[in-house]
């Protein structure tokens, strides 16, 4: 999950209040005054006593613990494969995901593709419509004793559905969700995994 805390910020223009969050390579500031850096403008980012410092002289106060972990997270941007904990040998599977980098960043990464869909690791399940969620509870004898199911579906403007909806109705099969996750530029990520008191299905 990004990094998001509610703080002021000083600016060129003058100080700010609003909220402050960091989601893989986007640092965004809600204040009387949207503000966004990404790429280069997020490079030379410092921790200075309590203040997140940026490249154009723009100062955070987050405290000084919390200022010197938003500048190594930032200085250091995590990739989706680390975000999602994606390792080499785990068993995974695709399902409707529209993102053709994604399966072979998994190979790059030596988890196993799996075509018949049981004891799995990470299942990834694409998910736009309420129809799309009823079809969850059927992927969820796929999954290992340990695996997770990421729902992957579209996000701002293009979204057909909302966060709520999809742990509502992961919830209702037994589902918890633990993690959520920028999946790429137009797409996000909820992790589930089985209730501990749900029954795993007979081996």
């Amino acid at each position: 999950m990004g990094k998001d805390i509610q703080t002021s910020g000083v600016f060129t223009d003058g100080p700010d209040t609003g909220r402050l969050q960091y989601e893989g390579v986007k640092l965004l500031f809600r204040g009387a005054q949207r503000r966004m850096w990404d790429a280069e403008a997020l490079k030379g980012v410092r921790a200075d006593g309590d203040d997140l410092v940026l490249a154009d002289g723009s100062r955070f106060g987050l405290g000084e613990k919390q200022a010197a972990n938003w500048a190594t997270a930032i200085a250091n941007p995590k990739g989706r494969l680390d975000k999602i904990g994606v390792r080499a040998g785990m068993r995974t599977a695709v399902i409707g995901v529209a993102d053709d980098t994604f399966t072979a960043e998994l190979a790059e990464r030596g988890a196993v593709p799996v075509n018949e869909l049981n004891d799995l690791d990470l299942l990834f399940y694409a998910a736009d419509s309420l129809e799309d969620l009823t079809k969850v509870e059927a992927l969820i004898p796929a999954l290992g004793p340990t695996g997770a199911m990421w729902i992957v579906s579209k996000k701002g403007k293009a979204a057909t559905l909302k966060d709520v909806e999809v742990m509502a109705a992961a919830k209702a099969v037994g589902l918890v969700d633990s993690k959520v996750v920028g999946f790429s530029e137009t797409l996000t990520a909820l992790r589930f995994t089985r209730r501990r008191d749900a029954a795993l299905p007979p081996a």
